[in-house]
């Protein structure tokens, strides 16, 4: 990662202001526009915040579904994160950085978008809408992170990984990647457990 990169943040204060969770808590209006309330965000070098638990860095999760099948990969070496290589995701994302800001109204989402597409190549029509959000403060990672679950509904399973770091990238039926959900990374098993149908 550049060391000179700035990333979106929101204090831990405030999270905890608008409503503390551990795991994963579905997307309602209300508590999605207390959160990501542009006024609490905040961009700070990302060399410091990785190890500071006083803010959250605020990473689009972006999961692909077609007809009940999930988009799929394992973090390559080529990834940035390096405590989450070699495990494997459901999730499409990253840092949202302070360049995502300029001329905009919304960085979130115009960093949200173009993480997915400098990661993947999205061949067909898709409709998309929030899932939730994800907090795992039991890991070194989870405690500096925020996660922001979004669904994106393909009508085509064209799509193509545009980075290394995704490797065996394809396209599985959910109850499989449910039944294999310990060698997911953490983020990933709470998503596949929502999605998996009731009664998991």
């Amino acid at each position: 990662m550049p060391t000179d990169e700035r990333v979106l943040c929101i204090p831990t204060g405030h999270f905890t202001a608008v409503g503390y969770f551990h795991g994963f808590r579905r997307a309602d209006d209300a508590y999605q526009a207390a959160l990501l309330d542009p006024a609490a965000f905040t961009f700070r070098p990302r060399a410091e915040v990785e190890m500071d638990p006083d803010f959250k860095q605020l990473i689009p999760y972006v999961v692909l579904r077609h007809r009940g099948e999930l988009f799929h990969y394992r973090r390559g070496a080529a990834g940035t994160e390096a405590r989450l290589r070699a495990l494997r995701s459901v999730g499409i994302g990253g840092h949202i950085s302070e360049a995502d800001a300029a001329g905009g109204t919304d960085p979130y989402r115009t960093g949200m978008l173009r993480e997915v597409t400098e990661e993947v190549a999205i061949g067909g029509r898709y409709t998309e809408r929030p899932l939730g959000f994800i907090n795992d403060d039991q890991t070194p990672v989870g405690r500096v992170h925020l996660g922001v679950v979004h669904l994106f509904d393909l009508d085509s399973p064209d799509v193509s990984p545009r980075e290394d770091a995704l490797a065996g990238a394809g396209f599985a039926p959910l109850e499989r990647l449910w039944a294999e959900r310990e060698e997911f990374e953490t983020w990933s098993g709470f998503v596949l457990d929502i999605l998996a149908p009731s009664g998991r």
